[in-house]
């Protein structure tokens, strides 16, 4: 029997799906040890060797730079699921006035929409996409701000939001929670600055595969789980939290 060390980046459907990857590992037979970090930390644990797999990358756009240093040392073992970013309104704004980014501007939207697009920790993929929309289709000249910040400062303002019936845009991805609850509708954002679909791939050290071992390697290597399962699976994990 072997410990195996499981990192994840730390954010719910991360933790949602490392758990599912740990459930193989534990059928054959190993301990685990599990460890959370935001992404740039994670990545430099795995490229330290202080993590054997890693739960996941999201390749090639949103963590294809933290991988890069070490890309060489790890092999990707499968496709968990396919997120991507999206800016999204609640189902209740009117698609007739904001279907776009960049009807974000329009004289209608400014009467209604809040100007804060709360975000989530600066290392994030839509962090980083998020900042460029607002800067490269002028949001910032009609008062649009984006702020990072916690989970909760974005999810559950998206939730103090919808119960309010207020407009307001969330910088999210699919796969998460809030899809399983609400219906959110992506805007258009033809400037295609959110990075497109990545790939969610579990990587393991080369050096930390003998002690995985074949059989669990191979059951893994058939593991995908679908942007929709992992929503649910971390809205399972929030409400079992609160």
């Amino acid at each position: 029997m072997s410990r195996i060390r499981v990192g994840h980046i730390d954010l719910g459907f991360h933790d949602a799906s490392a758990l599912e990857v740990e459930a193989v590992l534990k059928r054959h037979g190993h301990d685990i040890e599990r460890s959370a970090a935001p992404h740039e930390e994670m990545f430099r644990r795995m490229g330290r060797g202080e993590i054997d797999m890693l739960v996941s990358a999201w390749l090639p756009a949103s963590h294809g730079g933290y991988l890069a240093p070490f890309e060489e040392d790890v092999r990707k073992i499968t496709v968990l699921y396919e997120p991507y970013c999206i800016w999204g309104v609640p189902s209740y704004v009117p698609e007739t006035v904001v279907a776009t980014v960049s009807d974000l501007l329009r004289p209608h939207a400014l009467d209604r929409m809040d100007r804060l697009i709360q975000g989530i920790n600066p290392g994030a993929g839509i962090s980083r996409f998020s900042k460029a929309i607002v800067e490269q289709y002028g949001l910032a000249a009609a008062g649009y701000h984006f702020e990072t910040g916690t989970e909760a400062q974005c999810f559950d303002r998206f939730e103090a939001a919808v119960a309010d019936k207020r407009w307001v845009v969330i910088p999210l991805w699919h796969p998460q929670y809030l899809h399983a609850r609400y219906e959110i509708r992506a805007l258009a954002e033809p400037k295609g600055l959110l990075g497109g679909t990545d790939q969610a791939t579990l990587i393991i050290r080369k050096d930390a595969e003998e002690k995985v071992g074949t059989a669990a390697l191979d059951e893994l290597s058939k593991m995908h789980l679908g942007n929709a399962r992992v929503s649910e699976l971390e809205d399972v994990l929030v409400r079992a939290a609160r």
